[in-house]
């Protein structure tokens, strides 16, 4: 599980595993919103990653 308080707007990350959605695994894109709940938006698809999803981060964006 990830920590929301570790991950930037700007952000790069790549999506190792989405839960319920293998066609994001290997995905890259950039943390454009965090919601209220947690789920990370970012620029990858539709989609929002959830806690229990796994991604690394590639290249840290400005911190806000």
């Amino acid at each position: 599980m990830y920590d929301v308080k570790n991950i930037n707007i700007g952000d790069e990350i790549e999506i190792i595993d989405m839960f319920g959605e293998p066609q994001y695994s290997g995905r890259i894109g950039t943390v454009e919103s965090i919601d209220d709940i947690g789920q990370i938006h970012g620029t990858w698809g539709g989609c929002a990653l959830i806690p229990g999803d796994k991604f690394i981060v590639t290249k840290k964006g400005a911190a806000k």
